[in-house]
């Protein structure tokens, strides 16, 4: 997906739309059509159907209008996915009072983006590294940056604070959505595998080749009752990276850094 909108997508078309510069050249036959219409029903076809049923044909059966009166707003599958982008991330909650000072509104951050990806599983293959600046994704990257403004980094760090953040959310996404396209694939959740090859994986590892990976193996998999546990990774990687700022911002403020963080803790 990301190869074929690399090649086939036009920025300055998709620019238009977005910020509705572009009027459709003829108003078409659909009953009622628009910009908006249309990509709330792409939306629903991929939320539903996943993002390889979504087609131009497609969306135009669900508006019961021609293909063509479609094209007529919006001129091909790789604009209407980029406008499909910025229009999920207008949906997202911005909460003007978060409570915990600058670690308690990342950590909502990280939480809404999650969200954001749970109930959009096609946002991971949609997005690329090379954005469509629509006006929704400017609104949540000044949003999002607002979050540390003011606590001693300056403009570069800010940037990079949530970046950071955003590739921890995204990263666990991935492999929840991974996930449940292998379940999909083989009809088999990650406890029903690790249900048959778990009791494999200890006869293995407990004969004596693999002490550490045997012991850690065991209570991971004890735990989680699966390989992974997302929630836990989730969780426990957010701590981390909130941790890690937070050194960062008492190197630039001279405060304290968090619990555990001093050279005692180091070794």
């Amino acid at each position: 997906m990301t190869k074929e909108r690399r090649g086939k997508a036009d920025p300055a078309r998709s620019l238009a739309i977005l910020w509705r510069t572009r009027e459709p050249t003829s108003r078409g036959t659909g009953p009622g059509l628009s910009v908006e219409r249309i990509v709330r029903a792409a939306v629903e076809i991929a939320d539903a159907e996943g993002i390889d049923a979504l087609t131009m044909r497609r969306v135009s059966e669900a508006l019961g209008a021609g293909t063509m009166s479609v094209y007529t707003y919006v001129p091909g599958k790789s604009e209407l996915l980029d406008v499909m982008v910025d229009t999920v991330y207008g949906d997202m909650p911005r909460p003007a009072d978060v409570p915990g000072g600058w670690r308690g509104r990342l950590d909502r951050i990280a939480r809404d983006n999650l969200a954001l990806y749970r109930a959009h599983p096609w946002l991971l293959r949609a997005e690329t590294s090379r954005p469509v600046l629509g006006p929704h994704m400017l609104a949540k990257y000044d949003y999002e940056l607002s979050a540390v403004a003011g606590v001693g980094l300056d403009d570069v760090e800010m940037d990079a604070v949530l970046t950071l953040v955003l590739g921890h959310v995204k990263s666990i996404a991935r492999a929840g959505y991974d996930g449940a396209e292998l379940e999909r694939e083989t009809g088999m959740t990650d406890g029903q595998w690790w249900q048959t090859h778990g009791p494999w994986l200890e006869k293995f590892m407990n004969s004596g080749s693999y002490p550490t990976a045997a012991r850690v193996g065991s209570a991971a998999g004890a735990a989680h009752g699966a390989a992974y546990g997302p929630e836990y990774a989730f969780e426990f990687g957010l701590r981390r990276v909130l941790d890690g700022i937070a050194v960062v911002v008492a190197e630039r403020t001279g405060g304290p850094g968090p619990v555990g963080s001093g050279p005692a803790a180091a070794g």
